[in-house]
């Protein structure tokens, strides 16, 4: 049971982007497409796979004091690799990703999860983790992406959903639509969470400053207090 908790953790109740909000620079910027989102997804993966194996394994004799370099080599090491291989054998989806596939090196999602969680726990648990949150990050990007590519180029994955007399929102391909579709599915689950708790008999798992309520425009426009500077 506990193996399964880990590793569906990241699709829902942990997901990296949509509960815990980490990784959103890679998150926003290569998401044009459905593609380049599994692409980002898979590839930050295995190194997240990789990395947690080889730190849990190593997690008693790495010293404290130089936990995070010895952290950061690791994930590197891994990071060539995969740049390497999808430069030889995905050339063209290497090129759309460009500088952010090194920059899975410093993506707070690895190091927090080899710092939070690979050092301090089992192989086994600590595979099942890196497993199960990659794969979550990688479904948030995917759906990102395919919501942007669909409504700003009427396609999917390539493939045309709308045919040729669709007229694309072009906004959704543009930075701004990142945003827009982040929020948007962010209010989304949030709500979802919150149904759900209410059917089960529980607390929902969104974090305070997650909540509406906490909005500075939100307390002006409802009077539900002042803002943090006494507006």
């Amino acid at each position: 049971m506990r193996a399964w908790n880990e590793f569906v953790k990241g699709f829902w109740s942990e997901n990296p982007v949509f509960r815990l909000l980490l990784g959103l620079c890679p998150t926003l910027a290569v998401t044009t497409s459905a593609e380049n989102g599994i692409g980002m997804g898979l590839a930050t993966t295995f190194v997240l796979f990789c990395s947690n194996t080889v730190i849990s394994i190593l997690r008693k004799v790495i010293p404290k004091k130089v936990r995070i370099p010895a952290f950061i080599v690791t994930i590197a090491t891994f990071v060539t690799i995969v740049d390497l291989v999808m430069n030889g054998y995905f050339h063209a989806l290497h090129k759309s990703l460009g500088l952010f596939i090194p920059l899975i090196v410093v993506n707070c999602i690895i190091l927090g999860r080899a710092e939070a969680f690979a050092s301090k726990n089992g192989l086994f648990y600590s595979m099942i983790d890196g497993l199960g949150m990659g794969l979550g990050f990688t479904l948030s990007l995917f759906v990102l992406g395919g919501i942007r590519e669909i409504l700003g180029n009427g396609s999917i994955l390539g493939i045309s959903i709308f045919g040729s007399g669709y007229n694309p929102l072009l906004l959704m391909i543009l930075p701004p639509g990142a945003f827009i579709v982040l929020g948007i599915l962010l209010g989304l689950m949030n709500k979802a969470e919150i149904c759900l708790a209410e059917r089960q008999g529980r607390t929902p798992m969104i974090k305070r400053e997650h909540d509406c309520s906490t909005c500075v425009i939100h307390k002006k426009w409802f009077g539900l207090g002042e803002g943090p500077e006494g507006e």
